[in-house]
C-alpha cells in the first residue's frame, strides 16, 4: 500500500510540474479609463510645446510638426488606427503638469525632463526618453563670450517652471558668478526678448537653440551657441498614474520606434517586412504571437505606428536630422548599437 501511495504522489507532482511548464495563454489587458475616453472621443488630447523647432511648431493653418508631435501621432495610430486623430493643446512650462493632472490632456509630449521629484510627487509616470539633451546657451557674437565663465553679470532669458531655470541657478552658484534672470512664461515672448536685446543670454535645452537662431534671428551669424551641455535632460512622455494600460501603451509605442529602426523596419518597407523570417519582426508587426492583446490593442498596432509615423531614425531625421533644416547630429539620440542611448526593450 505504501509503495502505491508513493507512486501516486510522484505522478501527481510530475503532472503539476508539467502543467506549470505549459505556456500561459495571453491575458487580455483590461481597458483602462484613458483608452475608453480616447475611443469615445475619437481623438487623443496631446499637450505639446507652445513653439520649439524640432519638437512642436504649428504652421499658419494650425498644422503641427515635430518629434514630440510625432509621438502623439504614433499613440493615435496604435490606439485609434489613425495618426491624424490628435488634438494638440499647447501648454507652458507652468501649466503642463496641471493640464495632465486634471485630465485636460491624455498625454504630455512637451520637451519634459524626467526628474525624481516629477516622477514621484506629481502623480505622474514617464515613458522611455524620446530625446536626450541638456541646458545650453545662446549669446551675441559681439559680446565676446566664448564659455560659461565669461557670462558673469549677464542677464539671462529663461521660462519659469523649467529644469533650465534651476540648472542656471545651480551652475552660476557653483562658479561663484552673479547673473540676473529675466523670467518670461510665454516661450515666444522669451525668444523675442532675447533677440530684441532685453537680455544677454538665452537659455533652454540646447537642442532647441539652433532652430531659434536659424528662423527667429534677423542675422543668424550674429549669434553663437556655446559649446557643451550643462545638465542632463532626458525628455519623455508623461501620463497620469493609476492607469497601467495607458502607461504600457505609451512605453511600448516608444520602444516600437526604437526596435523598428534597429531591425531595419521603416515606413517604406514595413509591408514587405510583415513577411520576414525574423521572429522578432513578425511579433512586432503582429503576424505572429499576440502582443497586441496584452496591451488591449489589436495585433497591428506597431505596424500602424511604423507605417503612419515611422521608426525612430525617420522621426529624428524629419525633425532634426538630414530631412530637416536643422541638420543636427544624433549624438546620444543614436541607437545603443551606434554609441547612443536609445534602447528598445524586447517585444516578446
Amino acid at each position: 500500500m505504501k509503495r502505491i501511495q508513493k507512486f501516486s504522489m510522484l505522478t501527481v507532482l510530475a503532472s503539476v510540474a508539467a502543467f506549470a511548464l505549459q505556456p500561459a495563454a495571453p491575458v487580455q489587458a483590461e481597458e483602462g479609463p484613458t483608452v475608453k475616453k480616447v475611443k469615445e472621443r475619437g481623438e487623443v488630447l496631446c499637450g505639446v510645446h507652445q513653439g520649439r523647432y524640432g519638437f512642436a511648431t504649428a504652421d499658419s493653418e494650425g498644422r503641427y510638426k515635430g518629434l514630440d508631435v510625432d509621438y502623439c501621432r504614433a499613440v493615435a495610430a496604435a490606439v485609434l488606427g489613425d495618426s491624424e486623430k490628435v488634438k494638440y493643446i499647447p501648454v507652458s512650462s507652468v501649466t503642463r503638469f496641471p493640464a495632465l493632472q486634471s485630465g485636460e490632456i491624455d498625454m504630455l509630449s512637451r520637451t519634459t525632463t524626467v526628474t525624481l521629484t516629477r516622477d514621484s510627487s506629481l502623480g505622474l509616470n514617464f515613458g522611455p526618453p524620446t530625446f536626450y539633451t541638456g541646458t545650453g546657451f545662446m549669446v551675441r557674437k559681439a559680446a565676446g563670450v566664448e564659455k560659461v565663465e565669461d557670462m558673469g553679470g549677464a542677464t539671462v532669458c529663461v521660462v519659469p517652471g523649467s529644469t533650465t531655470e534651476k540648472n542656471i541657478a545651480a551652475l552660476f552658484r557653483s562658479k561663484n558668478m552673479q547673473y540676473t534672470p529675466v523670467v518670461i512664461e510665454n516661450q515666444k515672448e522669451m525668444v523675442g526678448a532675447y533677440f530684441s536685446g532685453r537680455c544677454d543670454v538665452m537659455a533652454m535645452d540646447q537642442a532647441g537653440l539652433p532652430g531659434h537662431r536659424q528662423f527667429d534671428a534677423k542675422t543668424p551669424d550674429d549669434h553663437i551657441i556655446l559649446e557643451g551641455v550643462f545638465s542632463k535632460e532626458p525628455l519623455a512622455i508623461g501620463v497620469r498614474q493609476g492607469d497601467d494600460q495607458w502607461y504600457d501603451i505609451i512605453k511600448w509605442v516608444t520602444y516600437a520606434t526604437f526596435n523598428a529602426e534597429e531591425m531595419g523596419v521603416s515606413k517604406e518597407n514595413v509591408d514587405e517586412m510583415k513577411n520576414a523570417n525574423n521572429p522578432d519582426i513578425k511579433r512586432m508587426l503582429g503576424t505572429s504571437g499576440d502582443l497586441g492583446k496584452k496591451l488591449g490593442l489589436d495585433n497591428d498596432w506597431a505596424y500602424r505606428v511604423v507605417k503612419q509615423v515611422g521608426n525612430y531614425k525617420e522621426i529624428y531625421d524629419n525633425n532634426f536630422g538630414a530631412n530637416s533644416p536643422l541638420k543636427l547630429e544624433r549624438g546620444l539620440n543614436n541607437l545603443w548599437i551606434n554609441g547612443g542611448l536609445m534602447y528598445g526593450f524586447p517585444m516578446k
